[in-house]
């Protein structure tokens, strides 16, 4: 009689700790660097978030420079960061190649903004790698699915945003991208949408690794390419990768764009394998005329797959994560 006496205290103290434990559960944070919210830097609001949440938990930065490396890791889903308003909540970090030296692939540990989760939102916000034009220097790596950046400022040198995971879908509406060569990178499957993508210098904008078989690439729908003044002779992109996949769709091109638009990375297969096409742009830079030849100019049937619910396959994969994840823009 006494060990059950024992045990349902036992129980009953393990119920009251658990009851506990999911009351400070708090699926609304708050971030000020002056001090007067309970969190005064990202990452610690972003470490103090319920792993694995079944419900979408929001962290509210207030205004100011956050000098800090943040890192949203895989077990953080369904976060969204919102800051107070785009040009002032900043995310500042100084990471570079030669600085981070870690061997071959240092590049892809520099960044000042890291994004492993799914689900993932950011609102409002500027992250900027201000290392300067000193090589590799990643301000945003993006490795998980369905992922969303709306409003947002992405600032940088080379190398400034690295769209990664293969098979992995982000998404940027009304976004501003700055860089010099191949600042916009990686594998995953991107749609730019009504975003400015600002060049500092002569070079190239996308150096995709679209891998083998994936049917969309980098896609720039509605946007405005623009770059700093006297810059000149910017080409669309280069093949980093084979199977490079980029479009640009109704957008707008300065006269900064290089007239034969893209480069086969000093390799003519591929000519061969990669898949550069554009449709219906318009601007000094958007004359097709003088394009390489192993370019594409997209007919209007083929450019009315170009959606976002093609795109991200999401008529055919409508699981609930996915159904989750359509805002009202995608539809």
């Amino acid at each position: 009689m006494k060990s059950m006496a024992i045990l349902f205290i036992l129980l009953l103290f393990t119920s009251f700790f658990s009851v506990q434990s999911l009351a400070q559960i708090k699926y609304d944070l708050y971030v000020a660097s002056d001090g007067t919210a309970e969190y005064t830097t990202i990452q610690s609001a972003v470490d103090a978030t319920k792993a694995f949440s079944d419900k979408r938990i929001t962290i509210h930065v207030k205004n100011g420079e956050y000098n800090e490396k943040v890192c949203v890791y895989s077990w953080n889903n369904l976060i969204t960061i919102k800051g107070e308003s785009v040009n002032g909540t900043i995310i500042n970090y100084n990471d570079y190649f030669d600085k981070i030296n870690r061997g071959r692939n240092s590049t892809f540990n520099t960044y000042t903004f890291k994004v492993e989760a799914n689900d993932f939102i950011a609102e409002n916000l500027t992250v900027i790698n201000s290392a300067g034009p000193i090589g590799q220097a990643v301000a945003l790596h993006v490795e998980g699915d369905r992922c969303q950046f709306i409003n947002c400022r992405i600032e940088g040198n080379q190398d400034t945003f690295y769209g990664a995971g293969e098979g992995c879908r982000h998404y940027f509406k009304n976004c501003f991208i700055s860089g010099t060569v191949d600042f916009i990178f990686g594998e995953a499957t991107v749609v730019f949408d009504e975003c400015e993508i600002h060049s500092l210098t002569k070079a190239y904008i996308t150096a995709a690794s679209t891998p083998k078989g994936l049917k969309y690439g980098f896609v720039f729908l509605n946007c405005k390419l623009t770059a700093a003044p006297g810059v000149q002779n910017v080409l669309l992109g280069r093949t980093w990768r084979p199977y490079a996949n980029v479009v640009f769709m109704n957008c707008e091109m300065g006269n900064h764009i290089d007239l034969k638009g893209w480069d086969n990375w000093s390799n003519e297969a591929n000519e061969k394998t990669a898949f550069y096409a554009e449709y219906n742009n318009n601007g000094p830079g958007a004359n097709t005329s003088n394009r390489v030849k192993w370019s594409k100019s997209l007919s209007k049937k083929e450019a009315k797959k170009y959606t976002v619910k093609n795109i991200f396959d999401l008529s055919i994969n409508s699981h609930d994560k996915l159904n989750m994840w359509i805002p009202s823009f995608f539809k």
